[in-house]
């Protein structure tokens, strides 16, 4: 039981660094200090989409982790 719950924790770990790395960038560039900003104001849009389907998957991703992270000790206690 403890070898498998590494095994899925150390996939699932893989799978977060790929989904966090397909994930589009956010960050601002310095025309924004240039510009005062102006692009803020649709940044704060709903994502939709690839970007969407990604920040799921992160998410479902690190509630799997978590439970089994609590699996594992909880397995290794016993």
């Amino acid at each position: 039981m403890y070898n498998l719950l590494i095994t899925l924790l150390l996939i699932d770990c893989v799978l977060i660094t790929i989904a966090v790395l397909m994930q589009p960038s956010k960050t601002n560039d310095a025309m924004s200090a240039l510009t005062g900003g102006a692009d803020d104001l649709f940044a704060k849009q709903k994502p939709r989409g690839f970007e969407a389907f990604m920040q799921k998957t992160t998410l479902i991703l690190g509630i799997i982790f978590f439970a089994l992270s609590l699996g594992l000790v909880w397995v290794s206690s016993h």
